[in-house]
């Protein structure tokens, strides 16, 4: 008789995902964590369609832009990056919520939004989601040193001058990421200029525990237990919450100092066991002489943005709009 048995399952995320002991992943219905409703009925007008950045991998990008495809007078548009949520484990550039929500941010800013296509762990430990961020804005890179033989809603539309990161909790993580590699010269941007970056409920990690972690609020709709779970299956195995892609200030961490970072604005919602990592977040870059607005919800839940459409997320899209306008 053979002695080997069967594959068992190590890590079960809600059944959403599952890791067996062979590697292998089972993935189910995710829309028990993330519902499959939109956010909020289609904006009018807004245009959208799906173009291929890396065609090896597959990988595509939702690209967005407001009706009329300019801005006031005929000149072009910010491009807002944005990569998606769901802990690096879960979560598409499509879902119905970031969908939503991108094409709010394409009408209210107004900006051309792409929306970003990565892949998951623990299928794709890190570093493949950084990598594909990188190759992403590599790609953008390229395609604004094409003029107007670009992408044509790029070349029609697009202010590359004007770029901003973003991203949403896992998203933010790796907005935070790419930005660092872009200041650092890592990314050949070409005709881009990052001009400042967005962190909504940022996904950031560390083995120390912070207050909000340790005495979390009782309605988190993100637990600790969650987070741990889903940095487990997304960090190479053997990795601690201290490696430099969880922990941007871990002791592995790349020093961040000496980097020309544009300006950041750092969402944090209060009720998120993660409010402690966002706001040392912002406290760090801003110790360090960093430009950088940190802007709070006390009584928002992790990932608000793309929950539910209501007042805050109004008072987002200003907050949001006023820090794209100012940047010129």
């Amino acid at each position: 008789m053979s002695g080997d048995t069967a594959p068992h399952v190590v890590e079960d995320f809600y059944g959403v995902v599952r890791l067996l002991s062979d590697g292998s992943v089972v993935r189910g219905d995710e829309s028990v964590l993330m519902p499959a409703e939109p956010l909020s009925p289609d904006v009018p007008g807004v245009q959208w369609k799906d173009v291929v950045y890396d065609a090896t991998r597959g990988l595509r990008a939702r690209v967005y832009r407001p009706a009329g495809g300019g801005g006031e007078g005929g000149n072009k548009l910010p491009v807002l990056v944005y990569f998606h949520g769901g802990g690096y484990c879960i979560g598409a550039y499509d879902n119905p919520r970031f969908h939503s929500f991108c094409q709010r941010l394409a009408d209210e800013l107004p900006a051309v939004v792409l929306s970003v296509q990565y892949r998951l762990a623990p299928e794709h430990r890190f570093p493949a989601a950084i990598e594909d961020g990188a190759t992403f804005l590599t790609w953008l890179g390229g395609q604004a040193a094409l003029g107007a033989g670009a992408d044509p809603w790029l070349a029609e539309s697009a202010d590359f001058a004007r770029t901003f990161v973003s991203g949403v909790s896992a998203g933010a993580n790796l907005a935070h990421h790419v930005v660092v590699q872009a200041a650092s010269g890592q990314i050949a941007l070409g005709p881009v200029r990052v001009a400042g970056y967005v962190l909504f409920s940022a996904f950031f990690g560390a083995v120390e525990r912070t207050a909000t972690e340790t005495d979390p609020p009782a309605d988190a709709s993100l637990t600790v237990a969650m987070s741990d779970q889903l940095w487990r299956m997304a960090l190479p195995v053997g990795a601690t919450r201290d490696h430099p892609l969880a922990n941007p200030f871990g002791p592995d961490s790349p020093a961040m100092e000496t980097l020309p970072l544009p300006p950041a604005l750092v969402v944090a919602p209060g009720r998120d066991v993660l409010y402690g990592h966002v706001v040392r977040y912002a406290a760090r870059l801003k110790e360090m002489g960093k430009a950088v607005e940190l802007a709070e919800f006390a009584a928002e839940q992790h990932g608000f943005s793309v929950r539910r459409w209501g007042p805050a997320n109004e008072e987002l899209m200003r907050i949001l709009k006023r820090f794209v306008d100012q940047l010129k």
